[in-house]
């Protein structure tokens, strides 16, 4: 996607969404699961936020990726600074 041109390849987003989502969703569950007391509606909830929360998880890092705020920039070889 031409939009999101980043530091990190796609391939690394998406291994990095399913990840962080599938530790979500095991939270998720056992929330459910403790405020229902019902471990079928516990999954229920749980197996419909994944595919919503991959997605927007993938789109926010890839976003994030083409803003330069916050990155710490390399020091130029010919910068007097960089000898301090």
């Amino acid at each position: 996607m031409f939009l999101f041109k980043g530091r990190e390849a796609h391939s690394r987003s998406i291994v990095k969404a399913v990840s962080w989502r599938a530790l979500g969703s095991i939270d998720t569950f056992v929330l459910s699961w403790l405020f229902t007391g019902n471990a079928k509606a516990a999954g229920a909830i749980a197996g419909t936020e994944v595919v919503t929360k991959i997605t927007l998880f993938y789109l926010h890092e890839r976003a994030w990726a083409l803003i330069p705020w916050g990155f710490k920039q390399d020091p130029q070889p010919d910068d007097p600074a960089a000898d301090i």
